[in-house]
């Protein structure tokens, strides 16, 4: 079996790109492969050039690779943009009209297979005869996405199978791609970051999600609507970002979980309302899904450059906790934790993801829903004093949380400063009180704090530090780099906020060279962890363009980054 094939679909929006890459990776997960999806896209509803991306073998993978061993070009275009990038054993598969005449390509006269809309169908064979997948596994996900309530289009889509398999078997020329070994593992679940966000936020007990549309954070809020019904969750799409925070507050103000999710341009918005959450201590859940800007940016590529955005929205000083997860399997606990610690709190808590790990897509094993304990609100109604004081000083900062109309107390909020039981006050005294009280919720926060995960030795002779959705492509690097006898390890931080000095600075200290990974132009961690712990990181590697971190983007610039020393 080849253990390690990259497999990338690319034509223009509207071509069913998307259609042939999700029905093999399903067909393929069943089957029992490893596959790490990533997609490529522009934000046009028709033309630009989208690619659907799929690294499948033995595994497990975390990242997107470059070079290209099997090419399916829907259009000309694909062709000229990734030629440069086959391997020496690639395959290109393109219609006859515009194949070039050159050694492996496949150049298939698609309009005697079949109709144009059923095209894709017929690539989708023709993959699963190169990759000798079982015609039943491919049928089956045929039969999942229309459904058996659509027999006539069923029966279309096996015949133009059946004749691209027939078309193929004569002449798809020798190749070493075919599959072997796999093993049935029903079990698994092909998610993204954003379907793992959204059930591990259902997972965790939301119950209401208000959201104005943008990407790349939508996906969040389309798989919560999936689930909504029977979950019992309330999604509200709202006029603006404005309306969609004010929303949230107020639904965890009377009782629900709640949740936005938001990118960039949307939270910009938000600001306003984070400083409400935070002056009402409502919990909040705030996701935020980067992409590059100033302004519109780039609306489909991917970037880590809002950390400091977030970190620092809205007027005024209150404690806040930041999330940043590397994988599928951290998008779906930290969302649950998230909501938790926003309830604990009583503060706004923060989810910072990107289109990269929003967009990509991994196997992975049944979540444990037997230890998750979804949140619990208005449950303090022993310990609240009568007169009830919504914002009474205590040693932790925290005062018991009552829900309006569900007591005989008078619950009171404002978004003015104000004191014990919630009314307006200019008293200085007062203020300094307040402030202080919300300020004592940081220790909470950093007795919360996720450590930072060492991944090879302590004392390493090279340590990568990341966050966030560069974990994947840091793992792969590294285990590049040993594989040429290099002593490697990776320090990576699911939370970002607070800082904790003793979880990671003997780590830091102990390590020899330090390089920091993530993407964005100025080094925003490591000049975040200079500031918490006066330790400098000066050697990074940055990426900014739009794209993806990858192992071999990692390699080079640190060969580079050597070479120059």
């Amino acid at each position: 079996m080849s253990l390690d094939i990259h497999l990338l679909i690319g034509g223009e929006a509207g071509q069913g790109l998307v259609t042939i890459g999700q029905l093999l990776s399903k067909a393929l997960v069943r089957a029992g492969y490893e596959v790490f999806v990533s997609q490529s896209y522009h934000s046009r509803i028709r033309g630009g050039h989208n690619t659907f991306a799929i690294r499948l073998g033995a595994g497990p993978f975390f990242a997107p690779r470059v070079s290209i061993d099997i090419l399916v070009a829907l259009n000309a275009e694909t062709v000229a943009l990734h030629r440069g990038q086959l391997t020496g054993q690639a395959l290109l598969i393109a219609d006859a009209s515009f194949a070039p005449d050159q050694p492996g390509v496949i150049a298939v006269p698609f309009a005697e297979l079949g109709p144009e809309q059923l095209w894709n169908t017929a690539a989708l064979a023709l993959l699963g005869n190169i990759l000798d997948l079982p015609s039943e596994a491919l049928h089956q996900a045929v039969e999942a996405m229309l459904g058996k309530k659509h027999p006539e289009a069923l029966a279309e889509n096996r015949e133009i199978m059946e004749k691209s398999r027939e078309w193929a078997a004569v002449h798809v020329p020798q190749h070493g791609f075919a599959l072997t070994g796999g093993v049935s593992a029903a079990d698994r679940l092909l998610l993204n970051g954003n379907q793992a966000i959204a059930l591990g936020a259902l997972a965790g007990g939301l119950k209401f999600c208000a959201f104005y549309p943008m990407t790349p954070a939508t996906s969040i809020v389309l798989e919560l609507i999936t689930h909504a019904e029977v979950m019992g969750c309330v999604i509200e799409q709202a006029e603006d970002e404005i309306a969609a925070i004010n929303m949230a507050i107020g639904a965890a103000f009377a009782g629900a979980v709640s949740m936005v999710a938001t990118s960039g341009g949307g939270f910009a918005l938000m600001a306003e309302g984070v400083s409400l959450a935070a002056m009402t201590e409502t919990p909040v859940l705030i996701a935020v899904a980067q992409r590059p800007g100033p302004a519109t940016g780039m609306p489909t590529r991917t970037e880590q450059a809002d950390l400091e955005f977030v970190l620092h929205a809205g007027h005024g000083e209150f404690p806040r906790a930041i999330f940043a997860p590397g994988s599928i399997e951290a998008c779906f606990a930290l969302a649950q934790k998230a909501l938790a610690l926003a309830e604990r709190s009583q503060s706004p808590v923060f989810l910072l993801t990107d289109q990269f790990l929003a967009d990509s897509s991994r196997p992975v094993a049944p979540f444990d829903l037997t230890t998750i304990v979804p949140v619990a609100t208005g449950s303090e109604t022993a310990s609240a004093s009568i007169p009830y004081q919504r914002y009474r000083l205590t040693e932790n900062g925290l005062s018991p949380r009552l829900l309006p109309g569900f007591s005989p107390q008078l619950v009171v909020a404002d978004s003015d400063e104000h004191d014990e039981e919630g009314h307006i006050s200019e008293d200085h005294g007062v203020r300094i009180a307040m402030v202080e009280k919300r300020l004592r919720k940081c220790e909470l926060l950093k007795q919360e704090a996720i450590a930072p995960e060492l991944s090879g030795e302590k004392g390493a002779d090279l340590l990568f530090v990341c966050w966030g959705s560069s974990l994947g492509p840091v793992q792969e690097a590294a285990a590049v780099l040993r594989g040429q006898g290099r002593q490697v390890a990776s320090l990576h931080f699911s939370q970002v906020w607070p800082l904790v000095p003793d979880q990671f600075l003997d780590i830091l200290q102990g390590a020899g060279k330090i390089v920091c990974v993530e993407g964005n132009a100025t080094g925003q961690f490591a000049r975040l962890i200079q500031r918490e712990t006066g330790f400098a990181i000066p050697e990074r590697i940055a990426r900014y363009d739009g794209l993806p971190f990858t192992a071999r983007y990692i390699v080079e610039r640190l060969a580079a980054m050597e070479e120059r020393a």
